[in-house]
């Protein structure tokens, strides 16, 4: 973006104006995204985003913290993860070289409680995404994948979403000064808890229609002809329509368009697209299966 970046109130006097300001990040809402953001912005709620892969559900949370130039804190959900890798740890090793230089100093004479007070400072915290959001807020919050995660992490969120707080034992207290703009995300793979989304607004994201998706391809790979970017589009939208184990979403677009591009074509045919499948279909099993198909699909 050029010029003065945005402020919160000038792309929060409308949905509108949100959707102007994340077009000018080359992020495409429609008027249901832009108005679920909207409403996130000016009431103070996460946002929870659900739908297929690649429908634009972390490239929003991107799009956003650019439109508002605000700091991305990004917490990548997996399976297993704990409070300890989403808040906090204490640097044990500087903690243990601290205590070593406290007893030099002192000539083996070392004051325990003010040992331990010294040890559990902000010089041995370790912030990690969600502990840093709140540190650095204002700023935008992405929870990516919640769904990867288990029931616990979930309750364990619900009092951060709340409150905008969490307590350390051995610190106490971090609370935002503004509250961050929460993101989550979710592939659906599992079903969130009520809990967690009554703390939200819901907004599900479809894949693109045609036009939108032809204005993508055109916005994000600029030296893409017009004739080219519609052949893609129209193919990957018949893609989806077939029962494919992965169905692509606007990434595998976009890298099909590259791949084109790379190889110097200004056109789509069958031939083309069967050398090129890789960029689009992830799967041995949808590649066969579009394969067996290509003439049809490009009659």
């Amino acid at each position: 973006m050029t010029g003065t970046p945005p402020t919160i109130d000038s792309v929060t006097d409308s949905p509108e104006e949100l959707a102007a300001a994340l077009d000018a990040t080359g992020y495409l809402a429609d008027d249901g995204l832009a108005t679920a953001g909207f409403l996130a912005l000016r009431m103070g709620r996460p946002l929870f985003c659900e739908g297929e892969p690649g429908t634009g559900k972390t490239s929003l949370a991107i799009a956003l913290a650019t439109a508002l130039d605000r700091p991305l804190v990004r917490l990548q959900c997996h399976e297993g993860i704990d409070a300890a890798q989403a808040l906090y740890e204490w640097d044990f090793p500087r903690q243990l070289l601290h205590l070593r230089a406290l007893e030099a100093a002192g000539d083996g004479r070392v004051d325990v409680e003010t040992a331990e007070r010294s040890l559990y400072t902000e010089r041995f915290l370790l912030a990690r995404p969600l502990l840093q959001a709140l540190i650095s807020s204002p700023c935008v919050l992405l929870i990516d994948e919640i769904d990867r995660a288990d029931d616990e992490f979930e309750a364990f969120l619900l009092q951060l979403l709340d409150e905008h707080a969490v307590t350390i034992p051995e610190y106490g207290e971090v609370r935002a000064a503004e509250p961050p703009l929460v993101v989550l995300t979710s592939n659906r793979t599992r079903e969130v808890h009520d809990a967690l989304k009554r703390r939200c607004l819901y907004h599900w994201l479809e894949h693109p229609d045609l036009a939108r998706e032809v204005t993508i391809l055109r916005r994000r790979i600029p030296l893409i002809g017009e004739v080219l970017a519609r052949q893609i589009a129209e193919a990957v939208h018949r893609l989806r329509e077939m029962d494919l184990l992965k169905p692509p979403g606007v990434a595998e677009s976009l890298d099909w368009a590259r791949a084109l591009m790379a190889l110097q074509r200004d056109e789509l045919d069958a031939a083309t697209a069967a050398r090129t499948l890789g960029a689009v279909l992830k799967y041995s099993e949808d590649l066969d299966r579009v394969r067996a198909k290509l003439d049809a699909l490009f009659a």
